[in-house]
């Protein structure tokens, strides 16, 4: 009986499979029985590799299964199913090579094979021309990475893996060297390899002779790092009730207006709570982590110049190297020239092209290199004959190189765009006047008089700065608006949700209490105390109150706030009219790059042309047949009637008719008897 049993088990893989994981030790015999088979099939299997082979497919499972149960005997097994896929895997059945990698990815999560030895292989099998394969390699070697770096780094497996990838970019099968740019880019993506190496080696892939290859490695640097804790249900987080919890509240109970104010006065300490409680963002660009970035502008460059590729990747690269020259500052003069050419109106992807060359600009770079291209700009879009988007779009462009590279602007060409403000397209006119506004701040003696304005607080100390002169100070300017960390001890008060005891009454009545938060009545308080003081004063009380305290991201954001209200408070308390200054978060916290709506942007939108119009139009008619009713004949296929023939006819064929011509003179018994011939044909189609 128990050789009928034996028999039954070596024909039954998935049953032995589950009994030697209960008891191992007593089926080691039948074990040993199926792994001597599969030696045997494998010496078959080796003579015709080509071959599908569903008997190998089954054992090879199998053995992958129960390899923890028997580890001396399955010692040998990784490493000749290593190198049987790593012989034949270019002539492999593609579902034995799919069961292949499937067994030994089940014995790395065992932990029975090195993570390194299996990831290599897994690159090089990324070279076969097997979509599903390469998908399925391609989603383990990233959580493979994942979990090794789990706990903490694993420099030594990273290491050895990064120079692999290294060599495997350079590989000649596109591929494979395509796959491992994705694999190092979503690891740099899911905060895994964030490391300046993994930012150097993708580096490399950008002057690939590949285009896709090189587009992929031009989109990372290009793209902005998100927050990888950031998640959907981050508002179930915070303390206290989420809005769908306030709207249920108040679902029920009656509907007047004192209910409705309950309503909105909960959402908006709601909403108070939560933009308390939001955790400020930081965008992290891989830009900041290349090692040699003026050599990298270089080569990026001159690959520009010689490209033949498409356009899109020719403004990527142009896109690229702005960022690189205006981060890092760098020097790279022969960039100005060569996109001056392209400073054209009929210019494709124009705006772009302009944003660019502003990202491109800043203070390092001499003013005689950016003079030509304010000229160039000047002359080609802020004209007459352009319209007056496109003469908005070149002052805005002249605008932003100009507050990056204040030294470039000549008064010449200044005091000519300044006589724009008075032109009749209302977004020039602003366009010009927001450029003055710069230079009133920066240099007010290279306006006319009478475009300088009143004197601001933040003119009063203005100084205009020589080529590469800095005006370094030994304390924050602007701290003096903040109060002393002694003072702020003293009334320190818990933010948030706060525990107000309610009597009876207003328990029943479920109302919100809402509590008052006196951060901004504060920050009027300090701005108009440091009004009082005179400009010494100022600079003293900033030194002391910048080496007594560390300041948080709350309190730069009010430095900020009070130094922009300074340059629109006048200087004089005679004439000052503008108390309260608002002055929005996207003015505050401007990036270190630009948008293309600061390049596009227009105060007034373009009215639209006829064909426009006429589309708009034409969009909002009706079809005409919608109203008209239809008449329901007893034959769907029957003719026409000589009634309603004669009324497709044209009118001069019709005028001299004795229908036409007696219908207006009928009587009133003539409309009565059509009337009722017409009820009564009616109700005969009816019926």
């Amino acid at each position: 009986m128990s050789g009928y049993n034996n028999i039954k088990l070596s024909s039954s893989l998935p049953q032995l499979q589950n009994l030697i994981k209960k008891d191992s030790s007593s089926y080691t015999e039948e074990f040993l029985q199926q792994y001597h088979h599969y030696q045997s099939v494998v010496r078959v299997f080796k003579l015709q590799p080509d071959k599908p082979s569903k008997e190998l497919a089954e054992l090879v499972m199998f053995l992958a299964h129960v390899s923890q149960c028997y580890p001396t005997h399955l010692s040998a097994f990784p490493q000749e199913l290593k190198q049987l896929l790593l012989c034949h895997h270019s002539v492999l059945n593609p579902e034995l090579r799919m069961t292949f990698c499937k067994a030994l990815i089940l014995l790395r999560n065992k932990g029975l094979i090195n993570p390194t030895d299996l990831l290599e292989l897994f690159f090089e099998l990324l070279r076969c021309q097997d979509k599903l394969l390469r998908k399925t390699l391609y989603i383990h070697i990233v959580t493979d990475i994942k979990n090794i770096n789990a706990k903490h780094k694993n420099n030594k497996v990273n290491t050895s893996l990064q120079n692999f990838m290294y060599t495997m970019l350079r590989d000649g099968n596109v591929t494979a060297a395509k796959m491992s740019l994705d694999v190092m880019i979503e690891l740099y993506n899911r905060n895994i390899w964030n490391d300046a190496k993994t930012v150097n080696v993708i580096t490399t892939a950008c002057f690939s002779k590949v285009t896709k290859i090189q587009v992929a490695a031009l989109k990372f640097f290009l793209g902005k790092d998100e927050d990888p804790k950031q998640d959907s249900d981050s508002e179930s987080e915070d303390d206290g009730p989420s809005a769908r919890d306030i709207i249920m509240r108040y679902a029920t109970g009656k509907k007047n207006t004192k209910h409705k104010r309950k309503l909105e006065k909960a959402m908006k300490v709601l909403k108070k709570h939560k933009k308390k409680k939001k955790k400020e963002l930081f965008s992290f660009s891989a830009i900041h982590l290349i090692h040699d970035p003026q050599d990298f502008a270089e080569k990026l460059l001159h690959q520009l110049e010689r490209s033949k590729e498409r356009f899109e990747v020719k403004i990527m690269l142009l896109d690229l190297i702005s960022r690189l020259v205006g981060i890092h500052e760098l020097f790279l003069f022969n960039f100005y020239p060569f996109v001056q050419r392209f400073l054209q109106p009929h210019q494709q992807e124009v705006t772009k092209i302009l944003l660019y060359t502003a990202q491109a600009t800043h203070h390092l770079v001499p003013p005689e290199i950016i003079q030509p291209v304010l000229r160039t700009i000047a002359n080609n879009f802020i004209t007459d004959r352009n319209s007056g988007e496109v003469m908005t779009v070149g002052i805005n462009a002249i605008k932003e190189v100009s507050s990056r590279c204040p030294l470039a602007m000549t008064e010449e060409l200044l005091q000519d765009l300044a006589e724009y403000k008075s032109h009749k397209d209302k977004n020039v006119m602003m366009a010009a006047k927001t450029l003055i506004n710069i230079f009133r701040s920066t240099n007010p003696q290279m306006l006319n008089r009478k475009d300088r304005g009143k004197p601001t607080e933040s003119s009063r100390d203005a100084r205009v700065l020589e080529y590469g002169e800095l005006d370094a100070k030994d304390y924050i300017p602007g701290a003096e608006v903040l109060e002393d960390e002694k003072s702020e001890n003293e009334v320190e008060g818990e933010e948030g949700w706060e525990d107000v005891s309610l009597s009876e009454d207003e328990e029943d009545d479920g109302e919100w209490i809402d509590v008052h938060h006196s951060s901004d009545e504060e920050q009027k308080t300090g701005e108009e105390n440091v009004k009082t003081l005179s400009l010494e004063e100022q600079k003293a009380k900033a030194a002391s109150i910048s080496i007594s305290r560390l300041f948080t991201q709350d309190d730069f954001k009010k430095i900020r706030l009070a130094q922009m209200s300074k340059e629109v408070r006048f200087a004089s308390s005679k004439v000052q009219k503008r108390k309260n200054i608002e002055i929005t978060d996207d003015e505050a916290n401007r990036g270190e790059l630009l948008s293309l709506r600061d390049i596009e942007h227009l105060h007034k939108k373009p009215k639209s042309d006829k064909e426009t119009r006429l589309a708009t139009a034409a969009a909002g008619k009706t079809e005409r047949n919608t109203f008209v009713r239809k008449k329901s004949r007893l034959n769907p296929f029957a003719s026409t009637t000589n009634k309603e023939k004669r009324k497709k006819k044209n009118f001069m064929m019709m005028k001299y008719s004795q229908n036409i011509r007696m219908k207006g003179k009928r009587s009133f018994r003539d409309k009565q008897l059509a009337l009722r011939d017409a009820l009564l044909k009616k109700k005969k189609l009816l019926n």
